[in-house]
């Protein structure tokens, strides 16, 4: 069971909360085991208090060029929004509607379009509510979060609906996936840990609703500059392991019955198994201790590395184990070597 506050005012079901936590069953993201009811009750009031703390912040963007929709989270006293790049995708202006109906224009900074992460500036000045910035490559299976979004769009009747799950998986890449109910109209609102930071940003709705793709908050941080400036790059894929920031070891991967693991057929000239000594026909057995039978094992592992980890790889060659060292790189940046 999750929960849709459809009002912060309204406060949390305890006995909802009892059934949820009895079904999933997952500690709290400060790793403390909700054990009796005190703790629940807690709990119940630190996801309201985040929610009213966080709700000023978070805004509608509406496009009237493009007649989309979408929402966002104000992250600096100036009015710098963040928000999905796909929700301002074909923007230059978009206007920023607030939860108590006030409305003011916003310009489009920068975009990373593989990450789907983007910037809007509110154009007039002033002192605009905000909220600070978490970690998410920290995250781990299990951790509690909040999601808030105008969702199916800006409505006067109410203010953005209240969800609350936990992370389900990391990756692939700077993504994360939570079990957060999302609908239309929340793409680029914010995802927030028990303590009220931002740790994501809304990415993609699952088919269920109920198993969402966000894009972590780490990722802007990497990209800060460039998207503040104004820069735009990158690719949206549905696919994300056609991804350009995917991290890869340039190798083809093939496979031989009766051996587990990933018969290396090709390695990419430049490539950092190349730079690594990786040569052909060696069989990769694990990543950093971690077993892989097969490329899509393998493909797994990596999804959820970034461009610049260093990985252990274990590899067997003419009867040997070795253990070999390698750097990841980007695939456009790969690519754009050749």
């Amino acid at each position: 069971m999750k929960f849709e506050l459809m009002n912060v005012n309204q406060i949390l079901p305890l006995a909802g909360l009892c059934l949820w936590l009895a079904t999933c069953g997952l500690p709290l993201q400060a790793r403390e085991p909700a054990r009796n009811l005190e703790e629940l009750t807690r709990l119940e009031a630190k996801v309201e208090a985040v929610s009213r703390n966080v709700l000023p912040a978070t805004v509608a963007l509406l496009s009237e060029r493009t007649g989309s929709s979408g929402s966002g989270v104000i992250a600096s006293e100036d009015g710098l929004i963040l928000t999905a790049a796909h929700v301002v995708q074909g923007a230059d202006q978009l206007l920023v509607v607030f939860p108590d109906g006030k409305q003011v224009q916003g310009k489009v900074l920068g975009a990373n379009y593989s990450k789907d992460i983007a910037m809007v500036q509110i154009a007039t000045a002033g002192k605009w509510p905000f909220v600070g910035m978490g970690a998410s490559k920290s995250l781990q299976a299990g951790d509690w979060v909040i999601a808030l979004g105008h969702s199916a769009g800006f409505d006067a009747g109410r203010t953005p609906p209240v969800r609350f799950g936990c992370v389900v998986s990391k990756g692939p890449g700077n993504f994360l996936t939570t079990d957060c109910t999302l609908i239309g109209g929340d793409s680029g609102g914010p995802l927030f840990d028990l303590d009220g930071k931002i740790i994501g940003i809304h990415s993609s709705i699952g088919q269920s609703l109920t198993n969402n793709n966000h894009a972590g908050i780490d990722g802007f941080r990497d990209d800060w500059d460039r998207i503040r400036a104004g820069e735009t790059w990158g690719a949206l894929s549905m696919n994300p392991f056609a991804n350009p920031e995917m991290p890869v070891l340039g190798i083809g991967m093939g496979m031989m019955r009766g051996v587990k693991g990933v018969v290396v057929e090709s390695v990419v000239p430049g490539s950092p198994a190349a730079a690594a000594g990786v040569r052909t026909g060696d069989v990769v057995g694990s990543i950093d201790g971690s077993p892989v039978r097969n490329g899509g094992e393998m493909l797994q592992i990596l999804a959820k590395l970034q461009a610049g980890d260093q990985v252990k790889l274990g590899v067997m060659r003419d009867k040997e184990s070795l253990e070999v060292k390698v750097t990841l790189k980007r695939r456009n940046e790969l690519f754009e070597q050749r």
